[in-house]
């Protein structure tokens, strides 16, 4: 089978990895220069068997309506269904008229009602472009203050454009973060392995957010959520109702959905809904994989999930390595040093994203979030370990890293605090 990845970054890096290990050839658009098989071909000029839709914004914009209008088999929600992660706003409403446990809400286009809302409101407050926003419109905070700035420099558009001037003001949560994947046939959906991202810049949790700084899998819940209960719980509270409620809007959503959790003292509890394989969280779920990744798509695209994914029971790591200025302004143009010494640590793979090739042929930076370094292992401590000796042979002007990806979990210890 011929599959073609749209997409340029480290998620795409990973889908075509895994997809590899059974398809005859996999095509990526517009790719990156670290990705084997890039090709700078639109895909609807390209010929292929199946067609995986990687970024946000594409799917937004009807690509998988095309493709399927001209009879390909594609991996990606329409239009229709993208609209979940184009419309914070429409997401809540889906979310309330379906029961699925979230945040409380307020949607607002104007700045009175929003500070009046926000008044009525204990922190940490959460504010949320409804378009858009590449993953770094949300501003937590515990500052009343701030969070009434925030409400008038979304909806000015002075941050973010057009994606800001309507916002979603949540109920902040607090409790674990956990990052689950839902592949869907538009009638049911299979569960993935669960894992955990970092958001915010800097260690301990501390910065503006991002769009995700590194990552681990397995998530291994605790206490009453352990053995498998919240795989139940979000099948039968979350997932079932959600396609319920997309079928009764006339919706055939094949696709990820991609589900935020809180496990909050009260439950697990929603945070958001994205509508394709989230990043960074991919590059380090994915390879896990024991079962055919290519199989599994190809039926959800076809409407017909009959595969049950299987995973290893080893763990990966995700390092982010950014560029300085990363998230409000990176430096970009720098040489990338190390890269073929990283990839000698074992159980290491590198995947760029925001890459480029420079005047003289080398790989330089080119965007915010530039490599994804995951280390595998026996378990997290292990596999934390090869992903950070691998970080260390990797060099540029200002590169920013986290230290502290995946340390509690390696000291056998939960993450508990909001925004991770």
């Amino acid at each position: 089978m011929r599959v073609c990845v749209v997409g340029s970054g480290g998620r795409e890096a990973a889908l075509a990895d895994v997809l590899a290990r059974d398809a005859t050839e996999v095509l990526v658009t517009p790719g990156n220069p670290m990705i084997e098989g890039s090709v700078d071909i639109p895909p609807e000029d390209l010929d292929a068997d199946l067609f995986v839709i990687g970024p946000e914004v594409p799917l937004v914009d009807g690509l998988a309506d095309r493709l399927r209008a001209d009879g390909q088999l594609v991996f990606g929600p329409g239009a229709d269904g993208a609209v979940l992660e184009g419309s914070k706003a429409y997401m809540k409403d889906l979310l309330a008229e379906a029961g699925v446990p979230t945040a409380a809400y307020g949607s607002f286009t104007e700045a009175q009602p929003a500070r009046a809302f926000l008044d009525t409101m204990a922190p940490p407050f959460v504010i949320k472009t409804d378009g858009l926003a590449a993953g770094k419109g949300v501003l937590v905070t515990d500052d009343l203050a701030e969070a009434r700035n925030t409400v008038d420099d979304y909806l000015s558009g002075a941050a973010f454009g057009d994606a800001g001037q309507k916002l979603v003001i949540e109920e902040g949560l607090v409790g674990p973060e956990v990052s689950v994947f839902v592949v869907c046939d538009g009638q049911r959906g299979v569960l993935l392995s669960p894992a955990q991202d970092f958001k915010r810049i800097g260690d301990g949790g501390t910065g503006p957010n991002t769009g995700g700084m590194g990552s681990y899998s397995p998530y291994l819940p605790e206490g009453d959520l352990a053995g498998g209960e919240l795989e139940r719980i979000f099948a039968d509270d979350f997932i079932a109702p959600t396609l319920a409620a997309l079928r009764d809007r006339g919706i055939d959503y094949r696709g990820v959905l991609y589900a935020g959790l809180m496990l909050t003292a009260d439950g697990p509890k929603l945070l958001e809904y994205n509508v394709r394989f989230d990043d960074p969280e991919t590059q380090m779920m994915l390879p896990r994989m024991t079962s055919s990744l290519l199989n599994l798509l190809a039926q959800a695209a076809a409407g017909s999930i009959e595969a049950q994914p299987t995973f290893a029971d080893d763990a990966m790591v995700n390092v982010v390595c950014a560029s300085e200025g990363y998230p409000a302004s990176p430096r970009t143009g720098d040489r990338i040093e190390g890269l073929e010494a990283a990839r000698a640590v074992p159980g290491v793979s590198v995947y760029g994203a925001g890459v480029a090739t420079d005047d003289n042929g080398a790989v330089a930076t080119a965007g915010g979030r530039v490599l994804s370094v995951c280390g595998r292992g026996a378990n997290v401590a292990e596999a934390r370990q090869q992903a950070y000796a691998a970080v260390e042979r990797l060099s540029w002007p200002g590169m920013t890293v986290r230290t502290d990806i995946a340390a509690a979990a390696a000291a056998g210890a939960a993450a508990t605090t909001a925004g991770l």
